[in-house]
């Protein structure tokens, strides 16, 4: 990515769940725009699974070489609300406050985690089938530790009146499925805290949006089901697999003044895939 729109230059943006896929893309493209990033993992090591860098703090250190900016590495269980509040405190000293947070930790894994068969996707996943201890990961991995986050941040956003929160959804959270039914409740229930929150902090000019993103190409993606190599082009067609570049410039927008009077929202980034009404 190439530096093309500095309109976020100096601000400081967390992105959780950072350290591979779509987060890792969207932290990038965060500091093409000049912001000094905050980028996530649960373990300094996390970015081996897909072969996506060699730990957290070279992805980090690389990120802040090649733009530019400041890029810090913080990593953490963020299904521990003490963990969360480590990793806040810690941002604060070294720094500085938080304008923007984009909750994208998550993903439809299980309690053996992504180096299991299918990149961590449960057994039995469907609405009936799964595991007791399936649904609760499942469940906290996508809504709690966005609960936990926005929880953590929104406060010092309030005292400030200022500040952009962009949580990571899913178009499995606008429909029913056959399988992964954990998953998409847990997306819908990202939805719905978010449309709350909004809410909430209209007062304080503190924009809530998601982002709900379609089929996207990532090293995960492809590790966790068959995919169609006629679907991955980039253009020509928007009958395809989305990229995460493409999340990414879609966030990047709600980060920005051009959406200041637009909070609450879900949008989905998925080619048309779903058309109807979120």
């Amino acid at each position: 990515m190439q530096n093309r729109n500095l309109s976020l230059s100096g601000k400081n943006v967390w992105v959780t769940g950072s350290s591979r896929g779509i987060g890792k893309a969207i932290a990038e493209h965060f500091a093409s725009c000049g912001a000094n990033v905050v980028i996530h993992g649960s373990r300094p090591d996390s970015t081996r699974v897909f072969n996506e860098g060699e730990s957290l703090e070279s992805n980090a250190k690389a990120v802040a070489e090649k733009y530019g900016v400041t890029c810090l590495a913080v990593t953490g269980d963020l299904t521990d609300w003490k963990a969360v509040q480590r990793i806040v405190d810690e941002i604060h000293q070294k720094l500085g406050a938080i304008d923007v947070l984009v909750n994208n930790a998550g993903g439809d894994i299980g309690t053996k985690g992504v180096a299991a068969d299918m990149a961590g996707k449960p057994d039995g996943n469907d609405a009936t089938n799964i595991s007791v201890e399936d649904i609760k990961t499942v469940m906290d991995r996508n809504f709690l530790t966005c609960v936990y986050s926005c929880k953590a941040v929104a406060p010092e956003m309030m005292e400030r009146k200022s500040g952009k929160i962009i949580n990571i959804g899913s178009i499995a959270g606008l429909k029913g499925l056959p399988g992964a039914a954990i998953y998409a409740s847990s997306k819908a229930a990202v939805h719905e805290y978010s449309r709350c929150l909004a809410v909430q902090l209209r007062p304080w000019d503190i924009n809530v949006n998601v982002i709900a993103p379609g089929d996207t190409l990532t090293e995960r993606y492809i590790a966790s089901r068959p995919t169609d190599d006629s679907r991955k082009v980039h253009e020509g067609t928007l009958d395809r697999y989305g990229w995460p570049e493409e999340v990414a410039t879609a966030v990047e927008f709600l980060a920005t003044d051009a959406s200041r009077f637009i909070t609450g929202e879900v949008i989905r980034v998925d080619g048309g895939s779903q058309v109807w009404p979120s």
